[in-house]
């Protein structure tokens, strides 16, 4: 369907276009005493049972690397551990999905959040996941967060018909809003 540097384009260019259209990313680290971070990275995810066209409860867990900024000019490595419950996912939707997420920050801190709604689109086969929650103990305690993850399947879209999809591979946007 797309060789392996139209699929960079692709998602470089989805990539563009979900971020202008989510509201500007929090760059400042203090505004008034409320701390903001902002990471980016890269997840690997796996579906269990893998998802199909027919719609069903399934687990979704993530392991993501992350930069993140957490004060003007301050980077920081991180890891992200994602857990999620999905009561009807599918190769089309990931409908309902909610879970939490544990970021370890290089510097030894951590922030543990829950993501509490989601909505989904596909776009030229491209899964688009624009997901809120808030920050629940850690880094950010309190604050909202916005997550999105921009996925391609790691296997053809005719394994929805066969195995169904195990997995994918994203891009991953996480904010922790001031």
């Amino acid at each position: 369907m797309f060789s392996r540097r139209g699929t960079a384009v692709t998602l470089g260019t989805l990539a563009l276009v979900v971020s202008s259209l989510v509201a500007a990313p929090a760059s400042q680290a203090s505004t008034g005493g409320h701390e903001s971070v902002s990471c980016t990275g890269n997840a690997s995810s796996r579906y269990d049972p893998p998802l199909t066209l027919q719609p069903r409860k399934t687990h979704n867990h993530a392991d993501v690397a992350y930069t993140c900024t957490t004060a003007p000019g301050h980077t920081v490595a991180a890891t992200g551990s994602f857990h999620a419950e999905a009561p009807a996912a599918s190769c089309l939707s990931l409908a309902g999905a909610r879970g939490t997420e544990t970021v370890h920050y290089a510097d030894g801190s951590r922030s543990l959040i829950v993501i509490e709604g989601a909505t989904t689109a596909r776009v030229a086969g491209v899964l688009v996941v624009l997901q809120s929650g808030r920050v629940l103990e850690g880094r950010g305690k309190g604050h909202v967060v916005r997550r999105t993850v921009t996925s391609l399947p790691r296997q053809l879209p005719t394994d929805c018909l066969i195995s169904g999809l195990r997995g994918t591979d994203s891009a991953v946007r996480l904010e922790i809003l001031p």
